[in-house]
């Protein structure tokens, strides 16, 4: 497969600032050195508890905040070196699903307005061949195209959603970046959004970073997946492989509370001690070793580096 995009070393730290003179005392470490590579056509899903910096990283690889240091390379353009004129050529080939489909929208506008706005902005198509792109589009998400002069507030939370992916598509994206799509809405509609995905994908030959923290739905949607704790990435490997033979033992944790659908079959509950530690100030070493069963002396003092261990496979853990 042809290398999409290729993330090294992203860092984002957002200041805390305190006193009378708003003085910087701290950083938050959101995003903390994640690499990884996308690839044409698949499907990476990106897992971890609320406040692991997930939702973070999608937007720094959009550049929708701005890294504090790191590179995000996109068909052998570095993105982090542009400014708003010159990354406007890719807000075309990137774009994103928002998690809150009613806080997306803009409540005063019809869903015509809302999906010509694209088109306004890049300037493409004629008014007449705006209108027949929205009227297909609509179609395409599952929604009539009756429904174009509706508002928002009128749509229910999963019609909403699709407005949202219809969207994003508008401009005939490469990458989406699925910022949790499905969790705000109700688990029979979860289904239909993700089967949606996943034939928009095979159509418009799309790439998808999901990000999630449903392990059962990345488990279904995603090609390979990486684990996120504390803003660095642990573990990423083959779907198949990370879920039937995780690693990190924070990976094994995380899939040990997925409930088992069989009757009478039951999975060793791995229960982990303490609270997630501050972003603003994490323990040294491995950020995890202050709820790890395993841990070591080198743990505490050492930060283990993010490299391949098996053919495809990478883990951030002296384990390995």
């Amino acid at each position: 497969m042809a290398k999409l995009l290729q993330v090294t070393n992203l860092k984002k730290y957002f200041p805390v600032k305190k006193g009378l003179f708003r003085q910087t005392v701290s950083e938050v470490k959101a995003v903390d050195d994640v690499s990884f590579t996308l690839y044409e056509g698949e499907t990476l899903g990106l897992v971890g508890e609320s406040g692991c910096g997930k939702s973070t990283l999608g937007r720094t690889v959009l550049q929708l905040i701005k890294p504090t240091s790191g590179e995000v390379v996109y068909r052998g353009s570095n993105l982090t070196d542009m400014n708003f004129r010159e990354l406007r050529p890719f807000r075309k080939e990137i774009q994103m699903i928002f998690q809150d489909p009613y806080a997306s929208l803009n409540g005063r506008q019809t869903v015509k307005q809302i999906l010509q706005e694209p088109f306004q902005i890049h300037q493409l198509y004629s008014r007449k061949e705006r209108e027949e792109r929205v009227q297909e589009i609509l179609e395409k998400v599952g929604l009539n195209k009756e429904m174009s002069n509706r508002y928002p507030h009128e749509f229910s939370g999963g019609q909403r959603q699709r407005v949202g992916i219809a969207r994003a598509l508008m401009l005939e994206p490469s990458l989406i970046i699925a910022d949790e799509p499905v969790s705000a809405l109700d688990v029979s509609v979860q289904a239909q959004v993700i089967n949606l995905m996943q034939d928009l994908q095979e159509q418009y030959k799309l790439t998808y970073l999901f990000i999630a923290h449903d392990l059962s739905v990345v488990k279904h949607f995603s090609t390979r997946v990486g684990v996120m704790y504390l803003g660095r990435m642990v573990e990423l490997a083959e779907k198949s492989s990370l879920y039937k033979r995780p690693l990190h033992p924070y990976t094994k944790a995380l899939l040990s509370a997925v409930p088992v659908p069989k009757v009478g079959s039951k999975r060793e509950r791995i229960i982990l001690e303490g609270d997630v530690p501050s972003p603003e100030n994490p323990p040294t070493g491995c950020t995890f070793h202050t709820r790890c069963s395993y841990c070591m002396n080198v743990c505490k003092q050492e930060r283990p580096n993010f490299k391949e261990v098996e053919n495809g496979r990478f883990v951030a853990c002296h384990l390995y």
